[in-house]
């Protein structure tokens, strides 16, 4: 059994300072792993069913054929590992602007890591997203140009509540833009918040893609007792050709 509390690693980032803990739950008896920058939680091994949902939810109208899939944000790895688990994923790329979190994975201190960083489909790359998905060369610095059939992006804690204010321009129109040119026709671009739906920017989600839904996913919360809800957010490319 672990012992109670244990800061598993801490380190001082361009984005703050972060850590790693791990916790036993007095009431199951599991390690809960958590992931702190500064005083701000960023994620809990308690609440993973939303990581989960962004995954099957942005894959699910996809074809029955080889994908190409991108990820924004590492984290402890639920929405990589559950694009892994699709037998249609070919290849999976993983950026994280912060490579103390890739190390983590890298050196199996979280549950998930070390069969992400073992499986030769996936690729974890150190990198911004936000600046990647907006430049010129695109989100893989090893192939300029390259698209994906689908790109799921757990970052922020929504499109208005941004953890740098460099990532706001994705959420608006022009960023949506050059993110959907990273698609293939029909590509699926799924995006995690933490907010309920928000309207406005389902607006300007519909402005750059045809095909978007928000859906709320509900999961229990043993922390305030009852439940919570998560949005992920689900467009689609045109089929054309452009």
């Amino acid at each position: 059994m672990s012992a109670r509390f244990q800061e598993i690693d801490w380190r001082p980032t361009p984005m703050g300072e972060i850590s790693l803990r791990r916790r036993r739950d007095p009431a199951s008896g599991d390690d809960v792993y958590e992931v702190k920058l500064g005083d701000e939680f960023l994620m809990s091994s308690l609440f993973t069913l939303g990581e989960t949902e962004l995954t099957r939810l942005g894959l699910a109208e996809l074809p029955d054929a080889p994908l190409d899939v991108a990820v924004g944000g590492l984290g402890l790895g639920y929405t990589a590992r559950a694009a892994l688990d699709d037998r249609r994923v070919a290849s999976l790329m993983v950026v994280d602007a912060l490579g103390e979190v890739i190390d983590w994975h890298r050196r199996g201190l979280v549950p998930l890591g070390a069969g992400l960083a073992a499986d030769d489909r996936c690729r974890l790359v150190h990198g911004d997203f936000f600046a990647l998905a907006t430049g010129p060369g695109g989100l893989d610095p090893e192939e300029p140009g390259r698209r994906f059939h689908a790109i799921l992006l757990d970052v922020d804690h929504s499109p208005r509540h941004v953890l740098h204010p460099s990532h706001a321009a994705l959420y608006r129109p022009a960023g949506l833009r050059a993110l959907a040119g990273l698609l293939h026709p029909g590509g699926a671009f799924a995006l995690w918040s933490n907010d309920p739906p928000d309207a406005e920017f389902g607006a300007v989600l519909a402005e750059v893609f045809p095909h978007t839904r928000a859906h709320v996913v509900t999961f229990g919360n043993p922390l305030q007792g009852g439940t919570s809800t998560n949005t992920v957010y689900v467009a689609r490319r045109g089929t054309d050709s452009s």
